[in-house]
């Protein structure tokens, strides 16, 4: 356990100690964060470029907490004074997976600060293949998920508090609803909180915990600037391939795509469910389609970690390719 709080410590950055890994997906994560900060009536802000955004303010609707929801283009974080004045929390999504898109993150922390808001991000599809820098900018609470670029199977969640969270998340008033997430007794579980001796809290996912221990040592071996390049390099070769064959990338901003989730606008004239059901049958390739907000827009091709090679790019060229021939196009 202590080399994994080492290795997310790499991963994500930070010096923070309070740094650990949660028996669940990203998902439980995410709520393990808003139960600890947010106490019933206080305020969260939430910015809304997708379906993770969605997510976390149904769980905050759900918790009785005041919501107020912001949904703004990925270039206009800078611009959320105004909304900062009464939220104890902002959330953002770094990678927002559902819509291809990687939010710019410099200042965003800055700015909470100023206003004494805790920033809370999402890097489930992007740590590993695009920089984020927990400490350096400011992030108070950052969030991953094993099984993306990471390279672990599914069922462990990184995740990291910064001392400006802590200071919130254990003076609380009232309990955090769930006594799982707590982090009172997850800390001590992780040996975070100074005591000598480690109570039995829950059950952990063991072969999780070791798969994800070997996949942060994989990632420090290799190093995240070759980890964030090669991601980079890998989806320019599949975007400038797309390109070639007269698709439109979804984000028509390079500098605003996602390396490791490419999404493609679906092109006029075909069924889009056919055409993932052709590449499936003929190519055994899987390709997914939009995701909450994004269903019916686009069309979703995940190159990350050990997939992440031109061998698996040039493969799902050639089956969109033979797709978009194959396929009926209507004359509408």
């Amino acid at each position: 356990m202590n080399d994994i709080k080492k290795g997310i410590q790499y991963a994500f950055q930070t010096s923070n100690n309070m740094t650990l890994a949660m028996s669940g997906s990203g998902h439980t994560a995410m709520e393990c964060a808003v139960f600890n900060i947010v106490e019933p009536g206080e305020s969260v802000l939430v910015a809304i470029n997708g379906i993770w955004g969605e997510r976390v303010a149904e769980i905050a609707e759900r918790m009785g907490m005041k919501l107020i929801i912001k949904i703004m283009p990925a270039h206009c974080f800078l611009e959320i004074h105004p909304y900062l004045l009464r939220p104890v929390l902002f959330f953002l999504t770094h990678g927002e997976s559902s819509a291809g898109l990687v939010h710019p993150m410099d200042g965003v922390g800055d700015i909470c600060h100023k206003y004494n808001c805790l920033l809370l991000v999402d890097s489930v599809a992007s740590l590993g293949a695009a920089p984020i820098l927990m400490d350096q900018q400011n992030i108070d609470i950052l969030y991953t998920g094993s099984q993306k670029a990471l390279n672990a199977p599914p069922g462990t969640a990184p995740v990291s508090f910064s001392e400006r969270a802590c200071h919130k998340m254990f003076n609380r008033k009232t309990k955090p609803v769930s006594y799982l997430l707590d982090m009172t007794h997850l800390s001590n579980y992780w040996g975070n909180d100074g005591k000598p001796e480690r109570i039995y809290h829950h059950t952990g996912p063991v072969s999780g915990f070791f798969a994800l221990r070997e996949s942060l040592a994989i990632i420090a071996e290799m190093g995240l600037e070759n980890s964030w390049s090669h991601h980079t390099e890998i989806a320019e070769y599949l975007w400038k391939g797309l390109e070639d064959l007269g698709l439109k990338l979804f984000i028509k901003d390079k500098d605003l795509r996602l390396p490791s989730v490419t999404t493609i606008a679906i092109p006029e004239g075909y069924d889009w469910k056919e055409l993932l059901a052709y590449i499936m049958k003929h190519h055994r390739i899987e390709f997914t389609g939009g995701l909450g907000p994004s269903v019916g827009m686009v069309l979703r091709i995940g190159l990350m970690g050990y997939n992440c090679n031109k061998a698996n790019a040039a493969m799902v060229l050639a089956a969109l390719e033979d797709a978009l021939k194959q396929c009926r196009k209507s004359k509408a």
